[in-house]
């Protein structure tokens, strides 16, 4: 126990940055993990027991201030990276940290840490959807990603708040001002849902992101020269083949199977019609169906063909 207590001091005192050392939040991973643990328990059991009996909020006023205010957020946030950095002084190929205490070394890990804090603020989604007692979207892979990023990104500003992999937090602010404009155009009401039409591929947006991720990060390894520490490599690309994977099931779950429903419905609905249609002609010649009689899938696909084949679109 005393070794791993003198290993964990060490790492904490002498191995982070100094820079961020009295940081709010910095000192110690404790305080963050306890709030990242506090909200999954909120966010899937706490939560939705304290509105079991309760009637959901509305909240649309609430909601349109906060993903305004979570767009601009994320817009200055966006801003500060280039400006630290990523707009003409970074090199996309390779980016050691600049620990030294110069005006853009310490405006970058000032911006990494309004980053950390823009994890926190990012709570208040999983707030809203248990207060309007939405509970299906305070899904697992919500939950997981909410509530693992404010530990990961405590790890990158403690021991690396600049240089290479900074190039996932440029990103991942870009997609959230995309995103929570989406959401407050979304909370404005049903007159304001036909410019949303693009909601479908703002998860695809969301995959890009991080098959862009993963692959800025994992090209250093093809660079023996470049000297960026290799655990931050390997730890940033681990979140983007993790997020990769879990948003795809999602977007397979939530459009592929709904296609799949919509073509099925379209096929049963044409099948009904190729019914009503040769009902007259059942009439004339006698012929009768079973009252209550099913028509089998496989059936219902190949009338829903004869059916257009039979009627030309209009």
């Amino acid at each position: 126990m005393d070794t791993i207590l003198n290993w964990y001091t060490d790492l904490m005192d002498n191995k982070g940055d100094p820079r961020v050392q009295d940081w709010p939040m910095m000192s110690s991973p404790m305080p963050t993990l306890a709030i990242c643990v506090t909200y999954a328990y909120i966010s899937r059991v706490l939560g939705p027991r304290l509105m079991e009996n309760r009637k959901p909020f509305e909240l649309r006023s609430v909601l349109i201030v906060y993903n305004l205010a979570q767009t601009i957020f994320s817009a200055w946030i966006f801003y500060e990276y280039l400006m630290s950095g990523w707009w003409g002084h970074y090199n996309f190929r390779c980016q050691l940290v600049d620990y030294s205490r110069s005006p853009m070394a310490m405006r970058m890990a000032n911006t990494c840490w309004w980053y950390y804090f823009s994890k926190f603020t990012e709570f208040f989604d999983t707030l809203f959807f248990v207060l309007r007692k939405k509970n299906e979207q305070v899904s697992t892979l919500h939950v997981i990603h909410h509530g693992i990023m404010p530990m990961s990104v405590w790890f990158g500003l403690k021991f690396a708040p600049g240089g290479h992999s900074t190039f996932f937090a440029l990103l991942n602010t870009f997609v959230h001002i995309v995103m929570y404009f989406y959401y407050m155009i979304s909370a404005m009401g049903p007159k304001y849902q036909k410019y949303i039409w693009w909601k479908k591929y703002l998860t695809a947006f969301q995959m890009v992101q991080f098959v862009l991720i993963f692959s800025h990060q994992l090209q250093v390894l093809f660079r023996p020269s470049c000297q960026y520490p290799r655990v931050f490599v390997f730890w940033i690309a681990m979140h983007g083949f993790l997020f990769l994977f879990l948003f795809s099931d999602f977007y397979k779950a939530r459009y592929k199977n709904n296609n799949s429903e919509r073509k099925a419905k379209f096929a049963n609905g044409l099948c009904m019609a190729v019914m009503d249609d040769s009902s007259s002609l059942n009439g004339k010649h006698g012929y009768k169906q079973d009252a209550g009689s099913e028509v089998p899938s496989s059936y219902a696909s190949s009338a829903a063909d004869a059916f257009v084949r039979k009627r030309p679109l209009s």
